[in-house]
């Protein structure tokens, strides 16, 4: 029987939490999608390998790829920033600051 109660109890403590719940009618949304994600951290990564860690190129492509690997970058030496892409429609920028800062997304 106190099973029974403990049941009960737990179903009552579950109902009260879950009715505690947001609810958006409209649907939740987030301003970044994953594809836009992968952009903007495929910059910052790419960015942090060549400028703050000093790493060859090989090195930097294995360890910013992602799964799926949809971003494509390039970077400017001399200038020191990097420009990613994934289908030409989103594109995110990083560039190196200095030794203390290292690379910031703009």
């Amino acid at each position: 029987m106190s099973t029974f109660f403990v049941r009960i109890a737990l179903l009552s403590v579950g109902l009260t939490v879950s009715s505690c719940a947001y609810y958006d009618p409209a649907g939740s949304t987030f301003d970044n999608n994953d594809i836009e994600l992968a952009v903007a951290n495929a910059a910052k990564m790419v960015c942090t390998c060549k400028f703050v860690m000093e790493m060859d190129d090989q090195f930097c492509a294995d360890w910013v790829r992602a799964s799926p690997d949809v971003a494509r970058y390039s970077y400017d030496p001399i200038a020191k920033t990097v420009e990613a892409s994934a289908f030409v429609t989103w594109v995110a920028h990083a560039h190196y600051i200095d030794e203390r800062r290292g690379c910031v997304l703009e």
